[in-house]
């Protein structure tokens, strides 16, 4: 109450300053001459014209980012669109508006003006996506959420009427738990996508540069560009521990140069050769391409749609800019920049058709060949690079929503929070990459695994989008069936045609991604059986209060962190633990880690507190929440964070009930207060809930003196500070899950093979939070599902 009271009269003193100081400047404003009144305006001007700057700027930087991958397409796509040789040469101009309509309907349309505005706050990707779903519906499959976590300022959510398409669709939604496995399966599904793309990408861009080689050196054959293309895929596999920060203002400058080239080849090739390719414009000769008829002409949409690649990356990249940077770069740069390039290779194919299979090479002036090259090849890295990061952050993602085996993730930047690094999935990425480059040889093959895989995410997003515009952005339900239908259409039509080439690589990131999904999602099944056990089978709080103040135990010094996967009541592993050891340190501490639905948490609301039981028990929980871009990074101290918390805890506990002036208690003991007073104690790093117990006490007033109030303060700090110089220790549980007799087979083949062997080869929580090895206690429990 009286840190309530304090901080409303703070709070109070704070709006009268803020009145006074507004009333202030109107007095002054009205006595100032018209030179001042002008020079504000020109302040104004100049502050508006900083801003315009530094957006150009950040227009700028992003093309290195977010734009490399889309931008090499043209390295690959026509020779993946004609495999075979041209047949006929208006079958160019019908590609080149084939692959004029399909930039602007995806990338343009779609994604930079309607699913990049999507974005969690900034985040991009399909698990941002689901993030955003999950606070505007119950679809999460872990449902540990805690009323308070709504109150976080990073937790924004709409409100439906009862009434409304949208609250008929959320109710629908979260009827059953068939449909929420089914959206994280779609959700599972994109995402394993992005990371076969994060395969196929680096290894049909670096290998379609490195095959430049043999326009100029014709000796060379191509398995030395095979060599060539493994050796800078390991070197840039390599150096991604040391992260992108050092060189990565380097990208941009290589991509503007990239795109200043293949413009500028592509206009001189369009005067040189054949301008009357500038038709293409009128979508006219889409319909004469496909009335021409052929199998040919269907299948050549798989290398047409290569065109759009990187768009999936686009959208995982989209953190490090603001959306308006990412539009204006693709409106002013990207876009017209492409056209003129593929344009200028359908104009040198017109007159070169059997220069298809090196168009883009061959289209090159003699004059400016080898600095293209050299562009190229770095243009091809940083493609690779974007893919790579974006791959990461999916991870790091999928990590936080329980989706993804435990590993390691290393902070590559003290100036940007979103470049990663996970060691791991960089050795499996570079494997997987070089037996892919290796193993196909060519671009054809993998050119038709990665539209597969392009094609795949693409039908996701438009998925996830229909559900965002519905819960989220609350569109008309009109509009969200023209926004659905007119995508599916056209990702429908490209996905019928890579299924013709499924038998010609298309099946690899089928697989890669089958691979994963396993994995993912056997791993989230594992996750949620723990944690349904641990609610199922956690102790009452009337068993606590039955222990005493000693819990039939000896107290010794000390204090135990107990950590658990429940945000309320008392664990299993705390039982299981006295039962078998019967002592426990004098301050017990239930400590929770949980992620949610959101991109971060601030610090200063990242821990609550609340003491469970009387006060002479001295056991409190700990409720820590992370975000999902959010890092255990190995320099934070967990621990002293948590003290801190704990230790404000016990002086705001102590301030408000020194100013109660209610002594009602329930029948369990819990002190009932007032929603103000619940969501004040919630601001300062505390929350309530209906399993937080006190004794009830008898007292002889209803209030209790400032001395008293300190001492008792005191006294329990002294007391929690002597425990903790006696030591810390931290008890976690080993819990071991196992396939019950008479469950199915593929069931005990998840459980008892596939998880068990991901929790042996995963990382420990105490890896995690740093856990020091000499102060470390495992509880192992078996339990069987």
């Amino acid at each position: 109450m009286a840190a309530r009271i304090e901080d409303s009269i703070g709070g109070g003193e704070t709006e009268i300053d803020d009145e006074r100081g507004s009333m202030w400047d109107l007095d002054q404003s009205l006595d100032q001459p018209m030179d001042e009144e002008a020079g504000r305006l020109r302040n104004m001007y100049r502050e508006k014209k900083f801003s315009a700057i530094l957006l150009l700027q950040l227009s700028f930087q992003s093309l290195g980012v977010v734009y490399g991958d889309l931008g090499t397409s043209p390295l690959y796509v026509f020779y993946n669109t004609f495999p075979h040789g041209i047949k006929d040469q208006e079958d160019i101009i019908g590609a080149l508006s084939l692959i004029i309509y399909s930039l602007t309907l995806i990338p343009l349309l779609k994604y930079v003006f309607v699913v990049c505005k999507a974005n969690d706050n900034g985040q991009g990707g399909t698990f941002a996506l689901y993030s955003l779903l999950c606070r505007h519906s119950k679809v999460n499959t872990i449902p540990n959420q805690h009323r308070t976590d709504e109150e976080l300022t990073t937790y924004s959510r709409s409100t439906f009427h009862e009434h409304s398409f949208a609250a008929k669709t959320k109710r629908w939604l979260e009827k059953g738990p068939t449909r929420r496995n089914s959206l994280l399966i779609l959700v599972l599904v994109g995402t394993c996508m992005v990371i076969g793309d994060g395969i196929l990408t680096p290894a049909i861009s670096v290998l379609s540069a490195a095959g430049g080689l043999r326009v100029n050196l014709p000796h060379i054959n191509n398995g030395v560009v095979v060599v060539v293309a493994v050796v800078i895929l390991v070197s840039l596999f390599s150096v991604q521990h040391y992260g992108t920060d050092r060189v990565g203002w380097l990208f941009a400058p290589i991509v503007f140069l990239w795109f200043l080239f293949i413009a500028s080849i592509g206009m001189y090739n369009i005067w040189k050769h054949d301008p009357s390719v500038l038709k293409a414009f009128s979508p006219v000769y889409i319909y004469r391409y496909f009335k021409r008829g052929g199998q040919d002409r269907w299948t050549s949409l798989g290398g047409i749609m290569l065109s759009i690649t990187g768009i999936e990356a686009l959208f995982a990249d989209l953190s490090h800019f603001p959306v308006s940077a990412v539009q204006i770069a693709f409106t002013v740069i990207v876009f017209p920049c492409l056209l003129l390039a593929y344009s200028g290779q359908a104009a040198y194919l017109r007159v070169y058709p059997h220069h298809v299979e090196d168009a883009f090479y061959q289209s090159i002036p003699k004059s400016v060949y080898w600095p293209m090259f050299v562009i190229a090849t770095f243009a091809a890295i940083v493609a690779s690079q974007a893919t790579i990061s974006a791959t990461f952050s999916l991870i790091k993602q999928a990590l936080a929503h329980g989706c993804f085996p435990r590993v390691k993730v290393v902070h590559t930047s003290r100036k940007f929070l979103g470049q990663i690094y996970v060691p791991d999935i960089n050795w499996i990425l570079m494997i997987l990459c070089i037996a892919v480059t290796a193993g196909f040889k060519n671009q054809s093959q993998i050119g038709n695994a990665y539209g597969t895989a392009v094609v795949i995410v693409m039908l996701v997003t438009t998925l996830l989008m229909m559900l965002i515009m519905i819960l989220v952005w609350r569109c008309h339900w009109l509009l969200v069936f023209l926004f659905t239908v007119l995508s599916l259409v056209v990702e429908c039509t490209y996905f019928s045609a890579v299924l013709f080439k499924v038998n010609q690589g298309g099946w690899v990131p089928l697989v890669i991604a089958a691979a994963f999904l396993v994995i993912m999602y056997v791993w989230h099944y594992g996750t949620l059986k723990r944690y349904e056990f641990e609610m199922h089978s956690k102790v009452s709080m009337a068993w606590i209060l039955g222990l005493g103040p000693s819990l039939g135990l000896v107290r010794v010094p000390g204090i135990g962190l107990v950590y658990t996967e429940l945000a309320s009541g008392v664990p299993h592993i705390f039982s299981h633990f006295i039962t078998n050891l019967p002592a426990i340190h004098n301050v017990v501490v239930f400590v929770c880690v949980k992620n949610l639905p959101v991109y971060t948490v601030p610090e200063e609301e990242r821990f609550l507190v609340k003491r469970i039981g009387p006060k002479n028990f001295h056991m409190f929980r700990c409720v820590a929440r992370y975000g999902y871009r959010d890092l255990h990074k190995k320099d934070d101290d967990f621990e002293k964070r948590l003290f801190e918390s704990l230790f404000l805890f016990v002086r705001l506990e102590s301030m408000m009930e020194g100013c109660s002036d209610s002594d009602d208690y329930s029948v369990c003991g819990s002190q009932q207060q007032q929603p103000n007073e619940s969501r004040n104690l919630s601001t300062f790093g505390t929350f309530d809930s209906v399993e937080s117990v006190r004794a009830p006490t008898k007292r002889t007033s209803h209030t209790v003196t400032g001395s008293s109030q300190m001492s008792g303060e005191v006294d329990e700090m002294e007391f929690i500070n002597r425990c903790r110089d006696a030591g810390v220790v931290h008890i976690m549980g080993n819990t071991v899950i196992r396939a019950r007799t008479e469950a199915r087979f593929y069931k005990r083949i998840a459980i008892d093979y596939v998880y068990a062997f991901l929790r042996k080869i995963c990382r420990e929580n105490s890896a995690i939070f740093n856990v020091p090895q000499e102060s470390l206690l495992n509880v192992g429990q078996i339990f069987y599902v």
